[in-house]
């Protein structure tokens, strides 16, 4: 009697299978990808160009330890203290400059919103909450002086007014709105220097 051939698995198309499998996996996974904070860096410039001389009552300084703590102008200070004192040094106008400043003209603060400058350091171990609160606090303190002189000058705040150039079925003058934006942006620029 003859011996019987064990039967074999085909295993011939077990590769094509895998590299299917492969393909199938590879188009349909998304791969995660932080973001981050989005911050446009200011272009790099020549050496040739010397850089301007800045006063120091011109910079607010604020610090932030590996503990949390903020120490503005070489005081402690509550986080719920940083944007008043964040508008006063912005919209101080010592030098008389800005006609439509309307701080208390401290000649020992800031010149004008166009030559302040916000200083924000930190240590490696503040911790991301705190970083991002102390910048939410920072950027406020810009806005809630550019909806002032919105409201001054148009009678509607800043934020409505972008809200309504952003919009595509608003119905204005978006040349217009676009000019009222950018004298608002021109008054009070925002200078927000990040060092770590």
């Amino acid at each position: 009697m003859a011996k019987r051939a064990a039967p074999e698995v085909n295993a011939g198309s077990m590769a094509d299978i895998a590299f299917l499998l492969l393909i199938f996996f590879l188009v349909t996974t998304t791969i995660e990808t932080d973001t981050g904070i989005s911050r446009k860096l200011p272009p790099i410039e020549d050496s040739d160009i010397t850089p301007p001389v800045i006063k120091q009552k011109n910079i607010f300084t604020v610090l932030l330890n590996g503990k949390d703590q903020l120490l503005v102008e070489d005081e402690l200070m509550e986080l719920k203290d940083l944007r008043k004192a964040a508008v006063e040094f912005l919209d101080n106008g010592g030098d008389g400059t800005c006609d439509y400043c309307h701080g208390k003209k401290n000649p020992s603060s800031s010149d004008n919103p166009d030559k302040a400058i916000i200083s924000l350091k930190n240590e490696r171990e503040t911790s991301y909450k705190m970083y991002i609160s102390v910048q939410n606090e920072l950027v406020a303190a810009y806005n809630e002086l550019r909806n002032k002189r919105a409201q001054s000058l148009y009678g509607k705040s800043f934020i409505d007014m972008q809200a309504d150039y952003d919009n595509v079925n608003w119905v204005g003058n978006k040349t217009k709105l676009k000019e009222q934006l950018e004298k608002i942006k021109v008054e009070y620029p925002q200078k927000l220097s990040e060092v770590q």
